[in-house]
């Protein structure tokens, strides 16, 4: 299994940014799907975003179009969340994951297809 750990979460008042990290220590993370996820109070997890690294393709939960954007940094094994204009209901634990050999982009966000999972980071968006 791959290990991830992700970092960078924190607290932010609303309309604020953060970038969250998700960094792998086993091995590369160029040759996996890298999914963000995130967990509320209350609420079931779901998924925010992901990214296809073998071909660059992502993806998005669609309420959070034009406001998370993901991305990867090859030379330093990471993948990034980008959280712009962030609103009180962001607030959640972030996690990153790797999805297994079976995975399919039009059920990107299926919690199932991810089998490595890291620890997650807290955001809390609150003034």
């Amino acid at each position: 299994q791959v290990q991830l750990v992700e970092s960078g979460g924190g607290l932010v008042n609303p309309g604020g940014s953060l970038r969250l990290s998700c960094v792998s220590s086993a091995f590369t993370l160029n040759d996996h799907v890298i999914g963000w996820f995130r967990q509320a109070p209350g609420k079931e997890r779901e998924g925010v975003s992901c990214i296809d690294t073998r071909d660059g393709m992502t993806y998005y939960r669609d309420s959070l179009v034009g406001r998370f954007t993901i991305s990867r940094d090859s030379a330093k094994n990471t993948v990034y969340l980008e959280m712009d204009s962030l609103l009180p209901e962001d607030t959640a634990i972030y996690y990153c994951a790797a999805a297994g050999n079976i995975w399919s982009p039009i059920a990107w966000s299926f919690a199932g297809y991810y089998d490595s999972w890291g620890q997650g980071t807290q955001v809390t968006v609150s003034s």
